[in-house]
């Protein structure tokens, strides 16, 4: 009884007010639910560029109502929509979470395997064989689940596959995307035994598939509205899509209209689940695009763009507007940012007499052959190039008895002197090396996934892999976004401080009272 009392003067000491549910101590003023939006792509500079089409119930209502950090980054580079996904969802950087990107060179076969690949588990509406088991520390949705005992209902909805099973986690009760030649909303059989009928129900009435034939992206009449200018040129040029061909799914998955099946299936995954109906909260992981439309470039597709923008302001709106409504804004935490980069511009710098070059990689590994040859004897001394990454031939370096630091020392040496390079890592130097200026190089890299050596072009130059013939252009710019947060008694401030996305998860997971997840030590925000 002692213990008891002691117990209770504690918490009226510390002014804390709780109720026991289902196992799960939730405080008083903690969301029911929380809605953590990810809008792969999204820019400060387009966002704001366009602020005169939005209406008042989306990006403008968060923007001056939420508590808003405007300068954000990511604590690693380079970035795509998987490891920024992963970060977000762990609250650490591909060094800890093991998700360096969409892809990556498996060493043992020499093949790219994608970075929700895993063919133990079959797929449900699709062919692709999903899980996310190479995503190796904790979410936030685990440890909700943890903390919850399993009671805590999780979802993830996105157009992407990568997308959805990252900010899912290993626990959630469902991850759902659209898949990309079936056109149905899928999920794998890590999730369920076969989809759940609320979801089956949508793909039997109202998925891509059924529809597809008849949907038409056309600009919207907001476009018509004075008031802005398009992102290059004040001119906006009405356009007019229908989604055919072999890719047609895919082509719609990279325009505007996706969002709009986003906040549908979304929308019905809270009413079929009965998310936010407790006391125990909910998590909900949502995915939009505003990206490029079909890998067009910038200068081809303004008007795509700002119309974009426009309709994901709306679905913002819709989403807020419908969960406020049946929850209450009190009992809902919205949180929104972005992937924090943009895809590759097609832009001939020649054109505009810029500083350009390229930098073939195979070409470069046939020279550090016959310069690592000349030292120690013929030999496949690189065994092989992924993207900007070199693997050794360690069997060989360890048959002739060679150092992996003597090794990747020269090669650092050579590779340096060659035109068009700025800087070249080496594996032991990323994993030793406490140097604030290579962190961010760092902090991307994982010993298990990455190369030996890591090339870093010049600033304009692509770097080449002449086996694929995949060129991927070198930039130091940043990207800017915010990070927003709404509802759940948040109140509204513009925060300029630098923070990080990493910083996320830790903030998310005091405001529920449960722990960050198992290798996040960022600090929570507020």
């Amino acid at each position: 009884m002692t213990n008891r009392y002691l117990y209770i003067t504690l918490l009226a000491v510390l002014g804390f007010k709780a109720d026991f549910v289902a196992g799960k101590t939730v405080a008083k003023g903690v969301p029911r639910l929380v809605v953590n939006i990810t809008i792969d792509q999204l820019r400060s500079d387009y966002l704001e560029t366009f602020a005169p089409y939005y209406s008042n119930k989306g990006f403008l209502r968060l923007l001056s109502e939420g508590m808003v950090y405007t300068n954000v980054s990511y604590p690693f580079t380079p970035v795509d929509r998987a490891s920024a996904t992963a970060a977000i969802a762990t609250g650490v950087t591909p060094y800890y979470n093991n998700i360096i990107g969409r892809q990556w060179l498996n060493r043992e076969t020499l093949r790219p395997v994608g970075c929700v690949d895993d063919k133990k588990y079959t797929g449900l509406g699709t062919l692709d064989t999903t899980s996310p088991s190479k995503l190796s520390t904790s979410t936030l949705s685990d440890e909700l689940k943890m903390a919850s005992g399993g009671k805590a209902i999780v979802f993830a909805i996105a157009p992407f596959r990568d997308a959805a099973v990252l900010s899912g986690g290993h626990a959630a009760d469902g991850a759902l995307w659209i898949d990309d030649w079936q056109g149905e909303w899928c999920s794998s059989c890590y999730y369920y035994k076969s989809l759940p009928p609320w979801i089956q129900d949508y793909d039997r009435q109202q998925a891509p598939c059924r529809r597809i034939d008849k949907i038409e992206w056309t600009s919207s009449p907001l476009m018509e509205k004075d008031g802005a200018d398009i992102i290059l040129t004040s001119e906006q040029v009405p356009f007019k899509y229908r989604f055919t061909g072999q890719r047609r799914y895919q082509e719609f998955k990279t325009s505007a209209l996706v969002n709009a099946e986003v906040t549908d299936v979304a929308l019905q995954c809270v009413a079929n689940n009965g998310m936010g109906d407790d006391r125990v909260t909910d998590l909900l992981n949502i995915t939009y695009y505003a990206g490029r439309f079909n890998d067009k470039d910038v200068t081809d597709c303004q008007s795509e763009i700002l119309d974009t923008y426009i309709r994901l302001d709306n679905e913002v709106g819709r989403l807020i507007d419908k969960l406020e409504n049946r929850l209450g804004l009190a009992n809902v935490l919205f949180v929104l940012t972005s992937t924090g980069y943009c895809d590759e511009e097609k832009v001939d710098y020649n054109a505009y007499r810029i500083p350009t070059g390229t930098f073939y990689m195979k070409r470069a590994s046939n020279l550090l052959n016959i310069y690592l040859g000349a030292i120690w004897g013929q030999g496949n001394y690189v065994e092989t190039t992924y993207r900007n990454q070199m693997f050794l031939n360690r069997k060989l370096l360890e048959t002739k008895k060679i150092s992996m630091a003597d090794a990747l020392g020269r090669a650092q040496e050579f590779l340096s002197m060659m035109t068009g390079i700025r800087n070249v890592y080496t594996s032991l130097q990323l994993l030793t090396s406490n140097d604030e200026q290579i962190q961010k190089v760092r902090n991307a890299y994982n010993p298990e996934n990455c190369g030996d050596v890591v090339i870093e072009a010049a600033p304009g130059w692509h770097v080449l892999n002449e086996d694929t013939y995949e060129s991927e252009l070198s930039r130091a710019a940043h990207i800017q976004f915010p990070i927003i947060f709404y509802g759940a008694g948040i109140t509204s401030e513009q925060i300029p401080q630098p923070v990080t996305v990493d910083q996320i998860a830790p903030t998310i997971a005091r405001a529920i009272r449960i722990r960050a997840p198992n290798a996040c030590s960022s600090k929570p925000l507020f």
